[in-house]
């Protein structure tokens, strides 16, 4: 059995019990919430003790550089973080405990993983919706309060009403004593993650950490070695790639066995790293996670490709003396590092991982080509729900005509369409009567466009012109709501999503679903239109 978790992946959401079960727990802030791991990492004898605490980047802030405002909005993000892991950790423990109590536990091979990444920095400055930095939209740490006093307050972080991150500087601190954090593939900041292993009746409990150099493509090849598969060349006519991890087997009854696992690139965004038996060599790439906006220098002055990775400085580690990568020896050993550098690009040529940076290309370069439906038009016939965001219409980035005709009852109320979700989307629906509708930016700014008077009662043909004002990223929106070929409301969107809402909501006509877009009808959700929708047509155009 594979079980993964939504924890400790963002948005950080749990009960608000267990979050505050941490209240008080990080005032200290990041830089000395790091020193206490670190020393506590040492005591229980988890590092070596010839570990060094590698120092904070300047492009990551102190924590005495928060405004005392802001500090009780990052401490919360933390403490809700803490609730989250914990609240997953319980209920490991209960899948264990049920794998006992049926009689399966001694002969149960358990393999847990915490994590597949380092600490996530996506949450940037801190946010109460995390999709923002990905769209590339900036806010400040005011607006973010704002908004949330106006949902409730600090408690209101962890619950269906947020999609929280917390601030880098917390990432930071729990990569420990590494530097960086996921999304950094030259440092175990944002790699390397702690596994522990339990099989009763093959096992004995220990609490002697292994330091052999492992990755997670090494799991299967551990399973067929204990029992005893030889995984099979062809498969239903299909020759099988070879595996290339190693067992780590032979570390189960051995804390001081060599490592066999020698070689292992790894590479994510243009940051890449290789291992080969006790050195590390990596270059951290064109890009920090934690840093908002666009890579600097990625592109020249006239907007095109700048970014050289033949350029990109690389680091060398001698991992045998220096566990958390602390003292670049590349200046030293260039040799060594040509050697180790030649070693990536043999082992990413192997495995077709070029071109170097090729996960930039979509985002950063050409988002027009990103995976998206080849039509420009749509034609939905009554209620038709749950159409992933990624496959339906792009109804808040694109120049587009939505035409619904509906039958309206004389107490018209509900949804008419929704697309995202409550941390980011928007909706056109039917209030008392009334035609609404909402663009939500993320929680941070909503846009709402009401007619005055009530829908009339019978068949009405209602149509949605949003226009790009300008024509840019996340460039503003003038929409237009129309009834029987009459306008009857208009507004502007100061700025528009220019990527996607959410990523893992969708498109419901005639009622909202997943989490709601607007406020407006957040307790009465899922807000099942009571009328008729006979059509909804969609068309871009642009």
């Amino acid at each position: 059995m594979y079980w993964a978790s939504g924890a400790a992946h963002g948005p950080h959401q749990v009960p608000k019990e267990w979050a505050d079960k941490y209240k008080g727990k990080f005032d200290e802030g990041w830089d000395a919430y790091r020193e206490r791991v670190f020393k506590n990492a040492k005591a229980k004898g988890r590092i070596p003790e010839n570990t060094q605490l590698t120092p904070r980047p300047e492009t990551l802030p102190a924590w005495e550089s928060i405004p005392e405002s802001e500090r009780p909005f990052q401490r919360r993000l933390m403490e809700v973080y803490a609730g989250f892991t914990e609240h997953v950790d319980t209920q490991v423990g209960r899948i264990v405990d049920e794998i006992d109590r049926l009689g399966y536990g001694d002969n149960t091979l358990i393999f847990y993983i915490w994590g597949d990444n380092g600490a996530s920095a996506e949450g940037q400055a801190g946010t109460i919706s995390e999709l923002l930095a990905q769209n590339g939209i900036p806010t400040t740490i005011d607006q973010h309060i704002k908004a949330l006093d106006d949902l409730g307050g600090l408690d209101v972080l962890g619950s269906p009403k947020t999609d929280n991150m917390y601030h880098a500087g917390w990432a930071w601190a729990g990569s420990t004593p590494y530097q960086s954090t996921k999304l950094i593939a030259a440092h175990f900041g944002g790699t390397r993650n702690p596994m522990a292993v339990r099989w009763p009746s093959k096992i004995k409990p220990q609490t002697t950490p292994r330091s052999q150099f492992h990755h997670v493509i090494d799991i299967v090849p551990t399973i067929y070695e204990v029992v005893g598969i030889t995984p099979p060349n062809v498969v239903n006519g299909f020759p099988q790639d070879p595996i290339q991890g190693v067992s780590l087997a032979y570390t189960f009854d051995n804390a001081d066995a060599e490592g066999r696992h020698k070689m292992q690139y790894s590479e994510i965004m243009g940051s890449r790293g290789i291992y080969h038996d006790g050195w590390f060599a990596g270059a951290v790439g064109p890009r920090l996670p934690w840093v908002p906006g666009l890579p600097k220098g990625f592109f020249d002055e006239e907007g095109n490709l700048a970014w050289e990775p033949d350029k990109d400085n690389w680091e060398l580690y001698n991992l045998h003396e220096d566990w958390s990568q602390s003292d670049d020896l590349s200046a030293e050993l260039p040799e060594k590092l040509s050697q180790m550098k030649e070693l990536f690009t043999i082992e990413f040529a192997k495995n077709q991982g070029f071109p170097v940076g090729g996960g930039l290309f979509i985002p950063v370069v050409r988002p027009d080509l990103r995976i998206s439906p080849p039509y420009r038009e749509w034609t939905f016939t009554g209620a038709i729900t749950r159409m992933p965001e990624f496959t339906a219409p792009k109804l808040g980035n694109a120049e587009n005509l939505v035409t619904i005709d509906a039958e309206i009852p004389a107490n018209a109320n509900g949804v008419l369409y929704a697309l995202g979700g409550f941390s980011g989307g928007l909706a056109l629906y039917v209030e008392n009567g009334a035609l609404s509708y909402e663009y939500n930016l993320f929680e941070v700014e909503r846009t709402q466009i009401k007619a005055k008077g009530k829908l009339p009662k019978g068949k009405v043909r209602i149509e949605v012109v949003t226009k790009y004002i300008e024509k840019k990223a996340a460039g503003p929106l003038e929409v237009t709501l129309k009834v029987n070929g009459k306008q009857v409301a208009s507004g502007q969107v100061p700025v528009s999503a220019p990527l996607t809402f959410t990523a893992n909501d969708c498109l419901d006509v005639g009622t909202d679903l997943g989490s709601p877009v607007s406020l407006d009808y957040f307790d009465q959700a899922p807000f099942k239109f009571n009328g008729t929708i006979n059509e909804m047509f969609v068309e871009y155009t642009e």
